[in-house]
């Protein structure tokens, strides 16, 4: 079940059953079963209805801003297995020094 559904399940939940009329009793029942049917967290659950997010249904993050093009990708994806696999604060200081070595021998072949 996706995160639309759930969400889309819980504003029925609360909308068409009443959820906020209910007694306490009552709406642990109606929080038991969704638990159960989503297997998400009892508090999460409880915030999300507090705070009105399963009303936000659709809502997608914005993405990053592209910084490199593919070419550079490319590139970089050869360097980082030559250099085995190096993490980013080990791979930064080695193209630094090595990009131009490489590029003598000819284990790299690109501009600038």
């Amino acid at each position: 079940m996706d995160m639309l559904s759930k969400n889309q399940y819980l504003k029925a939940l609360i909308e068409q059953r009443g959820y906020l009329t209910k007694s306490k009793k009552e709406k642990g029942l109606l929080l038991d079963e969704f638990c159960k049917t989503t297997k998400q967290n009892r508090d999460y659950v409880i915030r999300k209805i507090r705070t009105g997010n399963y009303l936000k249904v659709g809502q997608t993050r914005k993405k990053r801003k592209q910084t490199y093009d593919e070419t550079v990708k490319a590139a970089l994806v050869e360097c980082w297995k030559i250099f085995d696999f190096a993490c980013g604060q080990r791979l930064e200081p080695l193209l630094k020094d090595e990009v131009e070595r490489l590029r003598l021998f000819g284990e790299l072949k690109c501009s600038g």
